[in-house]
């Protein structure tokens, strides 16, 4: 039997309703370096427009994205598409899709109150992992433009591998 490479993370794709809005957030909150400023795309026989032709389907129009990378370089795409809504209910985990992403700050408490004071919105209180044992915490925030990020205090190989939720049941 032949093992599967572990491949690497090359990006995410964000969707907003403001896009230099959210550029600003997540370069002045998070630290994330701006790759490419927000540009518009728009449906041609350009390469790119052929592309998100293919992606899209026929009839998209235009929309603007900026690249973003993040301190340990993976790629962050904002998109902002015409007509972007906010749905009302922004946390349908229980849907098949990518429902968060996680950043790492051992201030998780100081990042948490950074992203509120700039619109964002706190889901939780900061939560430990083995209370009273490892100082290992999280929580789960809303960026101004309503998706949900995580915040860990240490890495996911850190929190996990010491057995995170030993003390639940073992899966039948």
């Amino acid at each position: 039997m032949t093992q599967t490479y572990p491949r690497s993370f090359s990006h995410i794709g964000l969707s907003v309703t403001d896009l230099d809005a959210a550029v600003r957030f997540y370069t002045e909150v998070l630290g994330w370096y701006l790759i490419m400023p927000p540009t518009t795309i728009n449906e041609d026989d350009s390469a790119i427009g052929v592309m998100c032709t293919d992606v899209f389907g026929a009839g998209w129009t235009s929309f603007r994205i900026a690249h973003l990378s993040t301190g340990d370089r993976v790629g962050v795409e904002i998109f902002e598409f015409l007509n972007a809504e906010r749905p009302a209910n922004n946390f349908e985990y229980w849907k098949t899709s990518v429902f968060h992403f996680c950043v790492q700050d051992p201030d998780v408490e100081g990042l948490a109150a950074k992203i509120v004071a700039a619109g964002g919105k706190q889901r939780m209180p900061v939560r430990y992992y083995y209370p009273g044992e490892k100082p290992y915490r999280m929580v789960y925030m809303e960026d101004p433009f309503g998706n949900i990020l995580e915040i860990y205090s240490h890495s996911y190989e850190l929190t996990y591998s010491a057995g995170a939720y030993q003390s639940a049941a073992p899966a039948a």
